[in-house]
Order: structure tokens, then C-alpha cells, then sequence
């Protein structure tokens, strides 16, 4: 299979990087700059499962793609923030012929809407990751835990020769991939969660562990999963027992340092997923339970939007 990756930031880059190692055709698509950035200098890894330079990764910009150079590709992932959907959109549509297949690997589900309208849902997997990773200051991908975790699906739970297909691709790879029947499941259990994390860990502003240390926290987390399995509920994918036993530990632990990567982009006074994350969900919940009440998710989501307010007022 010839895969396009969709970015060689800090999650597609390093799922690419590992599927180039493992010796599959990949191609990077990104922007002229990191393209030079690429030829110059190569694409590092640094990882506790390996570190790894690829001397010379393919690339390819959004211009010669629309311009019919780089072939036919087989699969496409699309890593990306949730804001920058529609630009990725535009710039891998080019790529996405008879046959081709989108994996995309965001959080939330409003994206799986965009790629339906614009590809069709035929042509679109399920997908979701866990991974802990940022760029350097060099450029060079840092994988921060032995954690790289990639699931995807059809999204009807069949087994299709193209999902096995798939599946060959990523055998060996540096990475932990899994096929799963319950995709959108998967999903909406990931979605849950982090949206509970995000949303108390950026109100807060604060750890996990902080957070139940305080008078009030454990009450104010579990108060905040409740309302967002009650969304999952209402959609039909409530959370399985073990996953929901799971989430509510990891968002419970007493001293965890754990923290949202939303979190770290308001301390950045960078961008964040606030709509796709947590407005999505209310939305959702709005629109499956008309009258209900989520008071903990509206708090959170009017204190990160907010937060978008300011830095853009503070931008200005």
C-alpha cells in the first residue's frame, strides 16, 4: 500500500516515520517549508522504543499534489488539530482517488462529518490514537512513553479485505496497532474521557492529583464524567464497564501529575480543540436530549471559550 500522511508533526510523523522504518511507501504531506526542513536536516525520532532518523523521507506539498505529481496512494492519515480540518481537507483531497481509503485519527467525531460530506462515508474509517509526543526545538519527533497506540476500523464493524490489508501494513511496526470491530465505540469511550480530562484539568488548571486533593474535586470529576457518558448514552455507544472503570481511575488518581494537552496549549497561549472536544459534545447531548442538563461541561466550555476570547483580543 502507498500511505500519504497528512503532516510529519509530533502524531503523524511519528506513526509515518515508524511505518517508513518498518520499510512500507510512505510519503509526507506538508508545507514547502518543512518539506526544505525535511530534505535538509531528515525526520528524528526519539523514543523509548527506539530512536530513528530517516535520512531522506518523502515529501510532498499540497501544490504538486493538486498538480497530479506523486501517484495514486492507496491509504491516507490524517493527523491533524481539529482547527485545521478544512485546510487538510483541501490540500489532501487531490489524493483521495478510486480505491483510496482516509484514515483520519482526531479526537471527538464532528470531523468524521467533514470527511463523510466531502469524501464519502464509503471512503472513511473509523480511527483513534494514544500517544504522548511533541516536536523539539530541532524539529525532531519526542516520544515521550512507551505508549503509541493506533486503532481503527471499518466503521459498521465488518472485516474488510481492506482493514486486513491495513492491518499487514502496520504488522511490525513500532507501535502498537489494533483492529477493532467497535471502532465507533472506541471512539466515543476515547471522546468521553478526554473530554472529562480536558475539560476539569483546564478549569482548574491544575492535575488530576491536584484537583482530587482539593475539596470538592473527586465530586467535581466524577460529576463531569457523568455528564459526558450520558451524551455517549444517548448517542447509543455508552462506555463499556471495563473502559469506564479505566477512565474513572485515571481520572481519579490521588497525586497523578496528569494534565490535558489542552492544558498545555492555554499555558502555551496557543490554539485549542475547545469546539470539537467539548462544544461538539454539548451539541450532541443538545440535540439527543433536548432539556438536559450538563452544567459541568457548559462551565468548561464557556471558560475555554473564554480563554479563545482573550488571546484573540490579546493578538489583535
Amino acid at each position: 500500500m502507498r500511505v500519504l500522511v497528512v503532516g510529519a508533526g509530533a502524531t503523524g510523523g511519528y506513526y509515518g516515520a515508524r511505518l517508513a522504518e518498518a520499510g512500507r511507501d510512505v510519503t509526507f504531506l506538508v508545507r514547502p517549508a518543512r518539506a526544505e526542513k525535511l530534505a535538509a536536516d531528515g525526520l528524528s525520532v526519539k523514543s523509548p522504543l527506539g530512536d530513528l532518523h530517516l535520512r531522506a523521507p518523502m515529501t510532498i506539498t499540497a501544490d504538486a499534489l493538486a498538480a497530479g505529481q506523486g501517484g495514486a496512494f492507496d491509504l491516507v492519515l490524517l493527523s491533524c488539530k481539529a482547527y485545521d480540518l478544512d485546510a487538510a481537507v483541501a490540500d489532501l483531497a487531490p489524493a483521495v482517488r478510486a480505491g483510496t481509503i482516509v484514515l483520519p485519527i482526531l479526537n471527538g467525531m464532528r470531523h468524521l462529518d467533514v470527511l463523510d460530506a466531502r469524501f464519502g462515508a464509503e471512503r472513511v474509517l473509523g480511527g483513534s490514537c494514544g500517544i504522548m509526543a511533541t516536536v523539539g526545538p530541532g524539529g525532531e519527533i519526542r516520544h515521550m512513553s512507551e505508549f503509541a497506540t493506533l486503532t481503527y476500523g471499518e466503521r459498521d464493524g465488518s472485516r474488510m479485505p481492506r482493514v486486513e490489508a491495513i492491518e499487514a501494513l502496520m504488522r511490525d511496526a513500532r507501535f502498537q496497532p489494533k483492529l477493532s470491530p467497535a471502532i465507533v465505540l472506541e471512539m466515543w469511550e476515547k471522546w468521553v474521557f478526554l473530554a472529562t480530562l480536558a475539560g476539569i484539568t483546564c478549569l482548574m488548571r491544575a492535575s488530576v492529583g491536584d484537583i482530587v486533593g482539593a475539596p470538592g474535586g473527586r465530586e467535581a470529576v466524577e460529576d463531569l464524567y457523568a455528564e459526558c457518558v450520558a451524551v455517549a448514552a444517548a448517542a447509543g455507544y455508552a462506555p463499556r464497564e471495563k473502559a469506564a472503570a479505566q477512565a474513572r481511575a485515571m481520572l481519579t488518581q490521588e497525586g497523578a501529575p496528569t494534565t490535558a494537552s489542552m492544558l498545555r496549549d492555554i499555558e502555551a497561549r496557543a490554539r485549542i480543540e475547545a469546539d470539537h472536544v467539548v462544544g461538539d459534545l454539548i451539541a450532541r447531548g443538545d440535540a439527543l436530549a433536548p432539556g438536559s442538563r450538563r452544567p459541568g461541561l457548559e462551565r468548561a466550555y464557556t471558560h475555554l471559550k473564554a480563554y479563545e476570547r482573550r488571546r484573540a483580543r490579546e493578538a489583535a
